[in-house]
């Protein structure tokens, strides 16, 4: 490998320019150094657009406003800290779906440089793009520049990560631990909502799962599950416990038997760790993973989602409180329409039947209905009424699959707040919900 590729991260600042268009790899793919020094050359450009999704790190070139003139984040699914940079104007929004965020992308704009991290070089010259591919590929063939950082803690893994250094323009060693994303503990409505779940998810299932408290519920409930597979957008902390207890095998599995397939990898030292050099795990393309037609050639396929607010009709707002962007629509839609093409394939959206929220009057934190007749104004549509299976609360499951306006009513009152079901039934009548 020749030296003039090891460069420093100040001379691979200096190669943005005004107007470029900068496209960071996912979450624990993303080059912290780059990333953290990139306001530093503020003085000298205008107009940088940084893509990213899901970014591990609070760095100042968005996270401080006076840095707004030269640098824009445009991210395709909210954090924390792009939520409250928002307001600020330094983040906008990507709308898609998890699938097509490359393509559509690179239709509007071919990305100037790409920037990401990766395993250390192997001795036949390869690299690994370690724990993401939903659009990295896609972004490293497309791009003028393309610059990693070389990191031997990025595990090591296999399918669309490998490529081969000569594919890459610049290198940066670096040596630093890969952000971690704690298991949130299931709470007592997650266990209740994960049972619920778990009771139609017959052996030999394949599993697509998310993160957080119910996701995690759920897979603590198909514990003694039998040979189940894994076809997700995201691996997670859940999927290698189910594998160390032997309820994933991957045995089953229609497509892809024997490997456990994802787009991109978060979470715990544990699941790096497991993930690393492991022949039955295969990172693959966001375009590939997550497109429905090829999540419905996965025999009783099943996804798992939540969702902020569900009305009265199936409507799912999953990324928005009204029109304020918290999140993104992801894989939501591609999971969801895949796994109902699956042959007996079914798609659960999940949430709390109710959350808290402060009385604008009072000031007060009040219990409101996240079962509501229609959804708040400027919320966005994460999934179609016309796209919703199973909607399921701590107060059961309502299936929505072929059933009227008049029947969803029903069925998803029932499983609402007792405290809320007769305001809700007389605000069905008043909409003329029938």
């Amino acid at each position: 490998m020749a030296k003039s590729k090891f460069i420093t991260v100040e001379e691979a600042l200096g190669m943005i320019k005004s107007g470029d268009h900068v496209v960071s790899g996912l979450a624990g793919a993303e080059p912290k150094l780059l990333m953290e020094s990139l306001h530093s050359i503020h003085t000298n450009v205008k107009d940088v657009r940084v893509m990213t999704c899901l970014p591990m790190g609070v760095y100042p070139y968005y996270d401080d406003p006076q840095y707004r003139e030269s640098f824009l984040m445009e991210g395709w699914f909210y954090s924390g800290p792009m939520r409250k940079r928002h307001r600020d104007k330094t983040v906008t929004f990507i709308p898609n779906h998890l699938h097509f965020a490359a393509k559509k992308r690179i239709d509007y704009h071919k990305p100037n440089v790409y920037v990401g991290n990766c395993s250390p070089i192997d001795k036949h010259g390869y690299i690994s793009l370690g724990l993401s591919a939903v659009y990295e590929r896609e972004m490293i063939e497309m791009a003028d520049i393309v610059i990693l950082e070389i990191n031997p803690n990025v595990p090591r893994t296999f399918g669309d990560t490998l490529l081969h250094a000569s594919e890459v323009d610049y290198f940066i060693e670096t040596d630093y631990a890969m952000p971690e994303l704690p298991a949130a503990a299931p709470n007592e409505k997650d266990k209740k909502i994960g049972e619920h779940i778990a009771a139609y998810i017959e052996d030999g299932s394949t599993l697509q799962l998310g993160i957080g408290g119910i996701p995690n519920a759920v897979a603590q409930a198909l514990m003694s599950k039998k040979d189940l597979g894994i076809h997700t957008e995201m691996f997670t902390d859940g999927m290698v416990d189910l594998y160390n207890a032997g309820a994933v095998t991957n045995a089953q599995k229609s497509l892809l038997p024997g490997k456990m397939v994802a787009a991109f990898a978060l979470g715990s030292k544990k699941l790096y760790d497991f993930i690393d050099d492991n022949p039955a795990v295969a990172i693959m393309r966001g375009a590939y993973v997550n497109d429905p037609y090829v999540i419905g050639q996965n025999d009783k396929m099943i996804s798992i989602n939540t969702s902020v607010e569900v009305d009265l009709t199936g409507q799912c707002c999953s990324e928005s409180i009204g029109s304020k962007q918290i999140s993104g629509t992801g894989g939501q839609a591609d999971t969801a329409i895949g796994a109902q093409n699956a042959e007996g394939g079914m798609s659960f959206i999940a949430l709390y039947a109710t959350a808290k929220v402060k009385d604008p009057k009072t000031g007060e934190f009040i219990e409101k209905s996240k079962i509501v007749p229609t959804l708040a104004p400027g919320a966005i549509v994460s999934l179609s009424r016309n796209d919703v299976d199973f909607v399921v609360t701590e107060y059961g499951v309502a299936a929505l699959r072929g059933t009227s306006v008049r029947e969803r009513v029903k069925r998803l009152i029932a499983i609402a707040h007792p405290n809320f079901r007769e305001e809700l039934a007389k605000e069905a009548e008043a909409l003329m919900l029938w």
